[in-house]
């Protein structure tokens, strides 16, 4: 007998320990295969604009991050911790390359009318080309011809594109995480999870989930 496991997640591209809870997920949902390949995992990606408040053209990176941390001595501190997450994922993080924070308003709603035309397969590829592209490639994820581009080398026809950008642009300020910050992870609408926890701790949220499907259809 099949069964499906509802895993919603909450985002924002700008967010390092998105991308590192994204990657301790998939390697949940990989052991979850092996263990329980009955399994079927949906997930939904729900974003999230963190600073929804940025100029379109963005702000200079280092200079926002000074002033939020206080000091260069904080801001390395933070970074070297993220870069070490990061690093348990194979995720290379070089903050010194990344010139802007933009408003992450129009790749957000890219995405998500992408997904809605898109199979399971190519969403992923999308939101892998994204978080790629601002962290590894140092791109301005709030440029039309950027998206346009990442979303060629992803897979998809100009005819899809077009038909994505054309849509409206739909605002994204959620508060389905209760202010407790991304990424945030529910499960079956039973339990949540805050933060890029590791994939043990996914994993075995998604054993409890399946724990109460069962003892809700007994």
């Amino acid at each position: 007998m099949t069964r499906e496991i509802n895993i919603e997640v909450f985002f924002d591209f700008i967010c390092p320990w998105c991308m590192i809870g994204k990657r301790q997920l998939q390697v949940a949902i990989q052991k979850l295969r092996h263990s329980h390949p009955d399994v079927i995992v949906k997930l939904q990606w729900k974003g999230v604009q963190l600073l929804p408040h940025i100029p379109v053209d963005g702000i200079p990176f280092h200079a926002f991050y000074l002033q939020r941390l206080g000091s260069m001595t904080a801001v390395r501190m933070r970074q070297a911790q993220v870069r070490q997450a990061a690093k348990a994922v194979s995720i290379h993080l070089d903050f010194d390359r990344i010139p802007r924070m933009p408003n992450t308003a129009k790749a957000h709603s890219f995405y998500a009318n992408a997904r809605k035309i898109s199979d399971a397969a190519q969403s992923d590829r999308l939101l892998e080309g994204l978080y790629s592209a601002y962290f590894h490639h140092s791109e301005n994820i709030s440029d039309t011809e950027v998206l346009r581009k990442i979303a060629t080398y992803c897979g998809l026809s100009e005819e899809v594109i077009d038909e994505i950008i054309e849509k409206p642009h739909t605002p994204f300020f959620n508060t389905d995480t209760g202010g407790k910050g991304v990424p945030y992870f529910v499960f079956d609408r039973s339990f949540a999870m805050v933060g890029a926890q590791p994939a043990d701790e996914l994993y075995q949220a998604m054993l409890d989930a399946l724990l109460v499907e069962r003892r809700e259809i007994a």
